[in-house]
């Protein structure tokens, strides 16, 4: 029903700035809260950060919270991830996702999903 393609992924030094966008095709995500979230090799996927449709309130985990900004234009139906301060740990292949019928940010139950895109922070 929804097709999520991510772009903006690249290798960028440790302090660097990186914005990732999130293009949804198929349908308009007017009921869809929607979510980041990441995994570095030989780790669990984890949660990076979420949205409402109308762009708040907005949840990040405390890993990333005051470095990072997710954020969404309706009419363009495009989701970004503003990333600042960007540390080495911060490596992993980043994905973003949509919970159709959700009217608040939350960590859990997303059904669609992207194909992700790499993000590498050079130490």
């Amino acid at each position: 029903q929804v097709q999520l393609v991510e772009s903006g992924g690249g290798l960028v030094q440790a302090g660097g700035s990186l914005r990732l966008s999130c293009a949804a095709s198929g349908r308009a995500l007017s009921r869809d809260a929607m979510g980041w979230f990441r995994q570095a090799p030989g780790k669990e996927r984890e949660f990076v950060a979420s949205i409402t449709y109308s762009g708040g309130p907005t949840l990040y985990p405390d890993s990333v919270k005051g470095r990072f900004t997710i954020s969404r234009d309706n009419v363009k139906n495009t989701v970004y991830l503003q990333m600042n301060s960007l540390k080495p740990e911060d490596t992993a292949v980043y994905y973003c996702a949509a919970r159709p019928g959700t009217y608040y940010p939350t960590r859990l139950a997303y059904t669609y999903w992207g194909q992700g895109t790499q993000v590498t922070v050079s130490s």
